[in-house]
């Protein structure tokens, strides 16, 4: 079988072409910039660009996930000791995946393309005809987005970074640190004026997207675009990583108000956990999701979930990088009629969508399981499944946890418990039904408690639990050692060695110094 891994071909031209400096490459193959702005076929290689570029960041060294759920989560690792290292927030130790992901060239180079668009698409405009003002529109609110949420991933992982709105014709500048806070407030803001302009879906002639979207039809652009409740939700994760939460309700509240004109709905379980559900291919409950589409030619060996979880029995690989060991599965997966994962008491599971080979020495986490196209052959260990960074089961949870904590109690119940619905049954499969198994503190102890702990079972495997972590800890204040973290700045990554020396306006994070 042909191997394509697409990924880092689309990263390094595209980074080799817009930001020369910091990389010290020279690309042949990139079309001259000067030249490359005329018509509508090169604003949409443009645009699409900018989204090559952040999925290859996010999926660069596993990077989403080693960020999200390796970091002091539940995933142990077998063998590996830079992943170790990473469980124990060792991170400064001397493994090369931990020094790249402490570097953030990668995300400077989303910054960097999206700049150029902003600064040259009106070139199109007055060259091409076919190019209307709607849909420069879009395409600029679509830019915008995704310059913001890098902004919005950066600062949740080194806190203050240098701040760029301009591409200084290609030129990566020398730059201080600008205010953590401030890039988010920028993000915030950012986030809603994108939504007023982008569409609910593409080519359906929704008013804000008349017409075909650069002449394809609605299947070409579902899950592949970002669209105004993409850009509602991820305004409430930002609003929510800074305490602001009345903020969060007000975002979250649009996206559940609206989401069918999304064409969007809540997933059952058994489609969360499909080859070919939720993760699959490309889809509109994504609400935001950067896809690997096998049938595009681009699904990798690397830079998926799967290439770190899975092993026999569902692949040819004797270990898997990271798994979940029995007793964290156990103290996470209590409830009876948990569809995703439940054991008796007599050792008997009931539900094994979670994980695999749970009586064995290392349980696999077989949550996220897209081989090829769906496949289930153990030899085919090439990956298709989507980075999915919000649903809308995490907008609902964002919502029962803003209302926790404005003390709205019912409102945040009845949030938490529309979830619940879909993964505590009798059937364990996930299609909401009368007898579900409501929220109540017996059960499921304090509702900050519970929420957070659905958040985990929930989203386990997408890249969520550091950040819920750090949340949660800020809310209940309860652990003297993880606030002593989040005071001094222990919560975020130290910056890569290569860019204090290459720039002498960056100060190391005072943790790590």
């Amino acid at each position: 079988m042909k191997k394509i891994v697409l990924l880092s071909l689309i990263f390094f031209a595209l980074v080799a072409g817009g930001c020369k400096k910091a990389l010290d490459i020279n690309s042949t193959r990139v079309v001259n910039e000067q030249n490359s702005w005329n018509n509508m076929e090169d604003s949409r290689a443009k645009l699409l660009g900018v989204y090559g570029l952040t999925r290859a960041a996010l999926a660069d060294n596993n990077g989403h996930w080693i960020y999200g759920d390796v970091r002091m989560g539940n995933f142990d690792s077998p063998l590996r000791q830079d992943l170790k290292a990473i469980i124990r927030n060792d991170l400064k130790a001397a493994y090369p995946v931990v020094q790249e992901l402490s570097n953030w060239r990668r995300f400077y180079a989303i910054v960097n393309a999206a700049n150029i668009f902003l600064e040259r698409i009106q070139e199109v405009k007055a060259k091409d005809a076919r190019y209307t003002d709607n849909n420069m529109t879009v395409d600029i609110a679509q830019i915008r987005f995704l310059r913001a949420f890098a902004y919005f991933y950066m600062v949740r992982i080194w806190g203050d970074v240098p701040f760029i709105t301009s591409s200084r014709d290609g030129q990566f500048e020398n730059v201080k640190r600008s205010d953590r806070n401030a890039i988010m407030e920028f993000v915030q803001a950012e986030m809603v004026a994108a939504a007023e302009q982008l569409p609910y879906r593409y080519s359906v002639n929704d008013i804000q997207q008349p017409g075909m979207y650069y002449n394809e039809g609605e299947g070409r652009w579902n899950g592949t675009l970002v669209r105004k409740l993409s850009a509602y939700a991820v305004a409430a994760q930002a609003a929510a990583w800074q305490g602001k939460y009345a903020d969060v309700t007000v975002y979250t509240k649009i996206v559940l108000d609206n989401f069918g004109k999304a064409a969007m709905a809540y997933n059952p379980t058994d489609y969360l956990t499909g080859r070919r559900g939720l993760f699959f291919d490309k889809n509109n409950n994504q609400l935001l999701g950067f896809g690997f589409i096998f049938g595009h030619q681009d699904a990798t060996f690397v830079g998926n979930i799967e290439s770190l979880t899975l092993a026999e029995p569902i692949v040819n690989k004797n270990l898997p990088d990271i798994f979940v060991p029995k007793d964290s599965i156990l103290s996470i997966f209590k409830e009876a009629n948990d569809g995703r994962f439940n054991i008796d008491s007599n050792g008997v599971t009931h539900s094994q969508l979670y994980f695999t080979n749970f009586l064995g020495k290392y349980p696999i986490f077989s949550k996220i399981k897209c081989m090829q196209d769906g496949s289930s052959d153990p030899t085919f260990r090439i990956f298709s499944s989507a980075i999915l960074f919000t649903r809308l089961e995490d907008v609902t949870l964002l919502r029962a946890e803003a209302l926790a904590v404005l003390g709205e109690r019912q409102g945040a119940i009845d949030a938490l418990n529309i979830v619940r619905a879909f993964r505590y049954n009798v059937d364990n499969v996930g299609a909401t039904n009368s007898s579900y198994v409501p929220y109540s503190p017996e059960r499921s102890g304090n509702l900050i408690d519970a929420i957070f702990n659905e958040r985990n079972k929930e989203f386990m495997g997408e890249g969520y639990r550091w950040f819920d972590l750090v949340r949660y800890h800020k809310i209940v204040q309860r652990d003297p050692k993880f606030i002593a973290l989040i005071n001094s700045g222990g919560i975020y990554w130290p910056i890569a060695q290569s860019l204090i020396d290459q720039n002498p306006e960056l100060v190391q994070n005072s943790y790590w110094k």
